[in-house]
């Protein structure tokens, strides 16, 4: 087994504002960040240094100006997320990459259940074994069965964030990249949510998090990476 599951490397990123004159705005230089298994580590910093940026790069949501974003598979090879062609952008996120975003986007009309439960059916898992695993890990989350059948875009913000977690953390990913999963949650989904990162790390998973609630990053992060603005890190 490799002794990291993600290293990313002179990660640069910048923004182009083509409605004011093509204004070039950096974000990121030289940016780098290393995770073993078992290993959860929490991004920090000031509003607007760059967290969330460097979170949509390494799910190859953007693409890096700069650098290498590398990632160790489950059987070993290493792909560069910087360079990947869309499909194996695709691939990675269906096999290696799990992620929990701030905001539950899905396809309208899905029930909650066929959404949490995707990950496994396009890992080619039989249809009733991911029906039931996303069914049992609803539960866990207290997500009644009544909304189970129902499209989450009817759902509470708290509802919608615990079928957002469902669904990244269903498919055993070996990377998980988690944007405030426990926003919008109760003391008692927190509490769950804190388990299952435990878990995730007790069977070698890599995770990077963003959390504004200090006491769960202080009780799940194993090291804390500070991301500075520019003018800061300079």
């Amino acid at each position: 087994m490799s002794d990291w599951v993600l290293k990313a490397e002179g990660l640069s990123k910048g923004f182009t504002l083509h409605l004011q004159g093509g204004v070039r705005i950096p974000v990121l230089r030289d940016a780098g960040l290393v995770v073993a298994p078992g290993e959860c580590v929490a991004l920090s910093g000031p509003s607007g240094a760059g967290k969330s940026t460097l979170m949509r790069l390494l799910q190859g949501n953007y693409g890096a100006d700069e650098g290498a974003i590398l990632i160790c598979r489950a059987d070993g090879s290493v792909a560069d997320l910087a360079t990947a062609s869309p499909r194996e952008v695709n691939g990675l996120r269906r096999d290696t990459i799990g992620h929990v975003s701030q905001f539950l986007r899905v396809i309208p009309r899905v029930p909650a259940l066929e959404v949490v439960a995707a990950p496994l059916l396009a890992r080619g898992v039989a249809r009733e074994l991911a029906l039931a695993r996303a069914q049992a890990l609803l539960r866990r989350l207290n997500l009644p069965d009544r909304l189970h059948a129902l499209p989450p875009a009817t759902f509470s913000g708290g509802e919608q964030q615990r079928v957002n977690l469902a669904r990244g953390f269903v498919a055993d990913f070996p990377l998980v990249l988690l944007d405030e999963p426990t926003a919008s949650l109760d003391a008692a989904n927190r509490e769950v949510v804190i388990a299952l990162i435990g878990e995730a790390k007790a069977r070698g998973a890599a995770l990077v998090g963003i959390f504004h609630d200090l006491d769960v990053r202080g009780r799940v992060a194993d090291r804390v990476v500070e991301v500075l603005p520019l003018r800061e890190a300079a």
